[in-house]
């Protein structure tokens, strides 16, 4: 019951946050979509051109006026209070009716729980989570894992020359906010990707970016695909930066 109010409640939280936003640009016009949309483009050029002075100023400029606009909408502010409320929700439910732990020793499992227990084993991974950074493959030799993470801020660079694939699908999938991706694959191995991205390009090998570079979905397969025993899929999300597939 209090799983069903608590799903109830995050389920009315985004609704009436939706309702909200939709309200605010209304009543603001086109103020606050010029000022995102200007961040954002400030921060793509900044990442464009990161090497030059003039890249890292505006990239700072539209970093700094995203985190401005946003703190200053009133749906953020809303979020901020929801979550505060849920909280303190939470926690006067704990106290009013806390969880008890009666612990239940046993000698041994029943030979029908050995049988039913399933075993897990833990499994490396290439990369984690992280909001800040610069992520990428080691230089040297390492063991496949698929990768599957969330990035704030910061490029993702996966050679797959360094390991060796496994049979059957591999997959990659990025999630970032701001940041370039770029996948080195051998000669050899087919591919799928599919990119969607808020503002930037995709370049697939040696084939040229599309002329647009907002609000774009790219979706892209070798034509051995579907018959090789090798393959990996790319899955990408990006809210402002490139990603770039290419061999190696």
């Amino acid at each position: 019951m209090l799983n069903k109010m608590k799903t109830d409640y995050m389920g009315w939280i985004l609704l009436i946050g939706v309702v909200l936003l939709f309200l605010e640009i209304s009543f603001t016009g086109g103020g606050l979509l010029f000022s995102i949309a200007f961040s954002i483009g400030c921060i793509y050029l900044g990442r464009k051109f990161t090497k030059r002075t003039i890249g890292k100023i505006l990239f700072f400029i539209g970093l700094i006026s995203l985190i401005i606009t946003v703190l200053n909408m009133f749906v953020f502010r809303f979020f901020l209070m929801a979550i505060l409320i849920y909280l303190l929700l939470l926690y006067y439910q704990s106290k009013k009716n806390p969880d008890w732990v009666s612990p239940i020793l046993t000698n041994d499992d029943s030979d029908e729980e050995k049988i039913n227990k399933e075993r897990l084993l833990k499994t490396d991974y290439l990369f984690k989570n992280k909001l800040f950074g610069h992520q990428q493959t080691t230089e040297h030799v390492y063991e496949w894992n698929s990768v599957n993470v969330q990035g704030g801020v910061g490029d993702t660079v996966i050679d797959l020359s360094k390991t060796i694939l496994t049979k059957g699908d591999a997959v990659i999938s990025i999630r970032n906010i701001i940041g370039n991706i770029t996948v080195l694959v051998p000669y050899g191995i087919e591919i799928r990707v599919h990119h969607s991205v808020i503002a930037g390009r995709a370049r697939i090998f040696e084939n040229k970016p599309e002329s647009r570079v907002f609000n774009q979905i790219y979706s892209y397969q070798t034509e051995g695909f579907n018959e090789t025993d090798h393959k990996v899929h790319i899955i990408t999300s990006i809210l402002v930066g490139d990603l770039e597939v290419k061999r190696i």
